[in-house]
């Protein structure tokens, strides 16, 4: 049987970024679970070890066909292959646009992004709240001097980072709440490669935030469709929403602007102004925040290294890897520390960021925008499993 009567995106299988979960069956034996990172189904696809290796071949490039040719095997299951990853949305092709379609209807008609990782804190706002105070009271004043302006927080889960996320916010708490809150959150597994800003709000269990629809409808006008055709980011992006209870106990319900950033050290698939840069959106960013007024806050969404076998690394993460994941750590920190963002990102650019910090572009904005007069390092933390699969660092910081 050949492909020649299958619709092209069956035939020349492109297969979407996806997230493998390593899952075993009843007796043990290993497979792997397919996610949708941009979370438009919820559904999972179970399939062995090997097949991973099968559909990295999914590129757009080569016909089913031609890749059972190489790997020596029967074109149907290769056929079926295909077929089932699109029915999940997880080819490029009509069943993914009619996925997204739908996920973007359903917000513009609800306004406001869905309740989904804060959960954790609890199942309602009592409980969050609670949750939220003991971790407070666990937690030393950083007795920070001057007015803080800014601050860079984790977006570690909570279990593991709310040392850090605690110490971040611990001075905020019983201070006037400003106009706006500028959320600058880092772009795990969206598609835009560019900086994506969003028009709608967002919820967790302490209640709604508001879109501040001022400041964003004069930013969509001085860069377009560019900043918000990507928007459909947010959806699945954890590091915005992960800062919303801590911002609500503190201030309440307060306007909200959310950014996700990419990676700058990363070039862009195409310069062909489709999408917005950082230099872009800082420089429109920063002339309509001065030209509305009022006091802005600002929030980096920062998790710095991630190491350990689980981010391809061959060994795992033993007592002299914590070391030296420290040393360099501290030496970027250091950098940031200074307050220029120049600095930040050219030190980073040289040292070709070895142990895969994941939040340099909005660490970036974060300085540019916010233009501090000190940055101090509040705590820093590494977590990691005792099989040493994992480690994740991060760090609390205010900027005043």
């Amino acid at each position: 049987m050949t492909s020649e009567s299958l619709p092209e995106h069956i035939r020349r299988p492109h297969l979407r970024p996806i997230q493998p979960v390593p899952v075993k069956d009843k007796s043990g034996k290993p497979f792997v679970a397919l996610r949708d990172p941009a979370m438009l189904t919820n559904q999972t696809m179970v399939l062995p070890l090997p097949a991973l290796q099968v559909i990295q071949l999914f590129r757009g490039e080569r016909s089913v066909d031609e890749i059972a040719e190489q790997l020596k095997g029967e074109v149907q299951q290769f056929i079926e292959l295909a077929k089932g990853l699109d029915k999940l949305g997880l080819l490029w092709g009509p069943t993914f646009e009619k996925l997204e379609a739908q996920a973007k209807e359903k917000l513009q008609a609800e306004g406001t992004f869905p309740i989904r990782a804060t959960t954790n804190l609890g199942g309602d706002e009592q409980q969050c709240r609670a949750a939220l105070e003991e971790y407070f009271r666990q937690t030393e004043d950083p007795e920070l001097e001057g007015s803080v302006v800014g601050i860079v927080a984790p977006h570690l889960d909570y279990e593991r980072g709310w040392p850090n996320y605690a110490a971040a916010y611990y001075a905020l708490q019983g201070t006037p709440a400003p106009d706006r809150v500028v959320i600058l959150g880092t772009n795990h597994y969206g598609l835009g490669d560019g900086v994506v800003l969003t028009e709608f709000g967002f919820e967790s269990p302490l209640g709604r935030c508001p879109a501040d629809k001022e400041i964003i409808d004069k930013l969509v006008q001085r860069l377009g469709r560019p900043i918000i055709v990507d928007q459909l980011d947010h959806l699945a992006e954890h590091s915005v929403e992960l800062q919303l209870p801590w911002i609500q106990y503190c201030w309440g319900n307060v306007p909200v602007i959310a950014v996700l950033f990419p990676d700058p050290l990363e070039p862009m698939v195409a310069e062909d102004g489709q999408r917005a840069t950082l230099e872009q959106f800082v420089e429109a960013f920063g002339e309509v925040l001065e030209s509305v007024g009022g006091r802005n806050f600002f929030v980096a969404s920062c998790d710095l290294s991630h190491v350990g076998p689980q981010f391809g690394e061959p060994r795992p993460v033993d007592e002299q890897r914590r070391f030296d994941v420290e040393r360099i750590d501290r030496e970027m920190m250091a950098k940031f520390l200074t307050g220029d963002p120049e600095e930040f990102l050219s030190a980073m650019r040289w040292n070709k960021n070895p142990t895969r910090w994941c939040s340099i572009g909005n660490m970036t904005a974060l300085l540019e925008l916010a233009r501090p007069r000190t940055v101090e390092l509040i705590d820093y933390r590494q977590a990691f499993d005792d099989p040493g699969m994992v480690m994740v660092t991060c760090a609390a910081m205010a900027l005043t």
